[in-house]
């Protein structure tokens, strides 16, 4: 884009949904905007959003940040669901609804996440795209206010604000959830802590400060940032530190939590066998998996499945290219998009992928990776049936049970899916049928006959009998 192009008009006529009143560029003349084109569920525009709001708060006096959200699912086309997509991942940014991708198709977007600079006069200076565009930002945007100053065009007074918020509840945005015999673990992922509740929802315990970062302690002088994701083995809770980027462990006796995968830095890194496990920098690691001392690792930044030997802590790639893509074949050869949550099901590592709207399988015995029902990350939906029948939309958990069932968090279609072989390679896909609704069910877990689903944007926790379909509330108390 040329810097002499003016922006076009579609971003004044966009559904600002957290925004104190409407938004006109021609307003915002005299400081530096960004446009920032982005999806809530694509992991590299959330990946990217605490640097640019880093950003935003360095350059607080000049420029300005607007989030626009573009859907990638029909879900999202709603004002509702971004709203609470913004809250979910903290953006103290105005954001834009872009429902029909008006703006994204005037401004020429290709690829989230993408960001358009305007400058102090209001031209359109430079498209930057990618996770890691922020490096470049930071250098242009102080450039181009550097000069603003110097011609006197900057403005300095206060920013487009935001306003509205989600209702106080127990938990906020909760996103995983582990069960033992006495006790249920809960990630309240945006309060950046894990609950320990008893069976009759008192929390006895938590885990993490509560306020966003890095650092060991015992419970609640630990840092955590956005959790995802839990597994319990014994003394040792697992959590996929998402926001972190590692892989911590709480020590249940002890409540001291460490950290056994990541060194809190977001990065790209292979492990290699001279190469400690705590100093590697990995991508969003969402869903965990402990069995036999192997905790099994879906980074979802990285589109890959790690395992990592305990009594060892080696660690190695088990599948997934790294390559955002949809393929079966030999697991290190065959693509993930975004995979998300894990289960075990008669010696095959089951893959909730959710940037490839599909359930895969990974054969344990010889790393071949197939896909057991859905049709690819541009191919989403809302069907049951057989496995070439069945779509899902952006699936983030399963689990499954002791008679061979697997159940399915189909997240964006806000629904439970059971899915049971038929045949000797087929799989069926059914929705269960419940007394409502749900908002984004993100997290599941069993006990018995009973299937715990986690309600992320409803705030809440509930237990679906499998004989009676009786729902209830799981309520948190103090």
């Amino acid at each position: 884009m040329s810097a002499t192009m003016m922006p076009p008009s579609a971003v004044d006529t966009l559904d600002w949904v957290n925004a104190r009143g409407s938004i006109a560029l021609a307003d915002l003349r005299g400081r530096v905007v960004i446009l920032l084109f982005w999806n809530c569920d694509d992991i590299h525009s959330v990946n990217l959003l605490p640097r640019l709001q880093r950003l935003s708060t360095r350059f607080h006096d000049g420029m300005v940040l607007l989030a626009v959200h573009t859907p990638r699912y029909t879900a999202q086309r709603q004002s509702l669901v971004v709203s609470k997509a913004a809250h979910r991942l903290h953006l103290r940014a105005p954001v834009a609804n872009d429902a029909d991708w008006k703006a994204w198709r005037a401004f020429g977007i290709e690829a989230w996440p993408s960001a358009v600079i305007i400058d102090c006069e209001g031209r359109v200076a430079r498209l930057l795209k990618g996770e890691d565009l922020a490096d470049d930002l930071e250098i242009l945007v102080g450039n181009l206010l550097d000069d603003a100053a110097a011609r006197d065009l900057r403005r300095f007074d206060a920013a487009p604000g935001v306003q509205g918020g989600e209702p106080q509840m127990s938990l906020r945005f909760p996103g995983g959830i582990a069960l033992s015999e006495q006790r249920v673990y809960l990630c309240d992922s945006s309060r950046n802590r894990i609950l320990e509740c008893a069976p009759d929802g008192r929390v006895l315990r938590q885990f993490g400060s509560g306020t966003p970062g890095f650092w060991d302690g015992n419970l609640t002088d630990a840092g955590l940032c956005d959790p995802a994701g839990l597994a319990l083995a014994g003394d040792s809770l697992y959590v996929a530190d998402t926001g972190n980027h590692a892989v911590r462990r709480v020590r249940l006796a002890s409540g001291h939590i460490e950290t056994v995968l990541g060194c809190g830095r977001l990065g790209y890194d292979s492990p290699r066998p001279d190469v400690g496990a705590r100093t590697l920098a990995i991508s969003a690691p969402r869903a965990l998996l402990l069995r036999e001392n192997q905790l099994y690792v879906s980074l979802a930044g990285q589109q890959q499945i790690w395992r990592m030997d305990l009594p060892s802590e080696q660690v190695e790639v088990l599948a997934g290219s790294g390559l955002n893509a949809f393929s079966d074949g030999p697991a290190l050869e065959a693509g993930l998009a975004q995979p998300a949550g894990l289960a075990y099901h008669g010696g095959h590592l089951l893959i909730a992928d959710a940037g490839a709207n599909a359930v895969r399988a990974l054969r344990l015995a010889d790393g071949q990776l197939t896909t057991l029902a859905g049709a690819g990350p541009w191919q989403s939906g809302l069907a049951d049936g057989g496995a070439d029948a069945a779509r899902f939309a952006h699936p983030e958990a399963l689990v499954s049970d002791t008679g061979g069932a697997l159940y399915v968090a189909d997240t964006l279609n806000g629904r439970v899916c059971r899915m049971q072989p038929s045949g000797r390679s087929n799989w069926s896909v059914q929705t269960l049928v419940l007394p409502q609704s749900l908002q984004e069910p993100a997290a599941l877990a069993i006990a018995g006959r009973t299937l715990w689903i986690v309600e992320r944007n409803a705030h809440q926790v509930h237990r679906l009998d499998l004989d009676s379909a009786m729902l209830g509330k799981f309520t948190i108390g103090a």
